[in-house]
C-alpha cells in the first residue's frame, strides 16, 4: 500500500466512529424536507450544494417559518461561518497545495473531518501526503450524509403528515448541545440565545430572530471569556 492510499485509509478509519450520529441526523433532515413540501430533488440537491447538517436544518426551519430569502441566506452563512476558522487553522498545513486541491478539501471540510484531521496534522507535520487524510475523512462524511439524506427522503414520502416530525429539528440541536451543558458559562450563553430567539420570533422584523439571537449569545460569550481571563 503506497503512502497516499495509506493516509487516505487512515482518514476513513479515524472519522468512521463519528458517523454514527450523522446517520439519524441526515435521515431527519430528509424526512423534514419532504414534510415541508420540498421535492426529493430539492432536498437531495441541498445536501450536495450546501453540505452542512446544521445549516440545512436552519434553512428548513426558516423556510417553514416564512423568512425572507435574505434572512435565510444570511442565517445559513452565519451558521457556516465556523468553516472559515477551520480553513484558517488548516492553512498552516495545506497552504502549499494547488488551488484545485484547496477547493476540493474546502468542500469536504466539515466538523467531523476537521476534528480528526486536525489531530492527525499536528502529529504528522512532515507527512507530504497528510492532505489525503482530510480527503478520506471528508468524503466519508459526504458519502454517509448523502446516503442518510436519501433514506430520509424515502421515509419522508411514506410517513404520514399527522406525525409532525418537524419537532425533531429542536431535538436534533438539543442533542448536539448535550456535552456543552457541563459548563455553567455555556448554559448561560444557551439561555440567552434561547430567550432572545423566543422573544424575537414574533417581534424581530423579517424573521431575523436567529441572527439577533446568535449575535446576542456571541456578545455574552465574549463578555464571560473576558471576565474569566481577568480572574486568571
Amino acid at each position: 500500500m503506497n503512502d497516499r492510499l495509506k493516509t487516505l485509509s487512515k482518514g476513513i478509519i479515524d472519522v468512521s466512529p463519528l458517523m454514527i450520529p450523522v446517520v439519524p441526523f441526515g435521515i431527519i433532515y430528509g424526512v423534514i424536507g419532504m414534510e415541508l413540501g420540498l421535492s426529493a430533488y430539492m432536498t437531495f440537491g441541498m445536501s450536495i450544494i450546501v453540505f452542512g447538517g446544521a445549516s440545512q436544518i436552519v434553512l428548513l426551519q426558516l423556510f417553514s417559518g416564512g423568512a425572507s430569502s435574505l434572512v435565510t441566506i444570511t442565517s445559513v452563512g452565519a451558521v457556516n461561518s465556523r468553516h472559515l476558522l477551520y480553513g484558517a487553522v488548516f492553512s498552516e498545513y495545506l497552504s502549499h497545495l494547488k488551488l484545485t486541491w484547496k477547493i476540493i478539501l474546502s468542500y469536504v471540510l466539515i466538523d467531523q473531518a476537521f476534528a480528526v484531521s486536525n489531530s492527525y496534522f499536528k502529529e504528522n507535520r512532515n507527512d507530504n501526503y497528510k492532505h489525503y487524510h482530510l480527503l478520506g475523512a471528508g468524503f466519508t462524511c459526504w458519502t454517509i450524509w448523502q446516503i442518510s439524506t436519501i433514506l430520509g427522503i424515502v421515509l419522508g414520502s411514506v410517513v404520514p403528515d399527522e406525525l409532525g416530525l418537524s419537532f425533531t429539528i429542536s431535538l436534533t440541536f438539543l442533542a448536539l448541545l448535550i456535552n456543552d451543558f457541563r459548563k455553567f458559562k455555556n448554559v448561560i450563553v444557551m439561555l440567552v440565545s434561547g430567550i432572545v430567539a423566543t422573544i424575537g420570533y414574533n417581534t424581530v422584523p423579517f424573521q431575523a430572530y436567529i441572527i439577533v439571537a446568535a449575535i446576542s449569545a456571541l456578545l455574552v460569550a465574549t463578555l464571560l471569556t473576558l471576565i474569566n481571563l481577568k480572574k486568571k
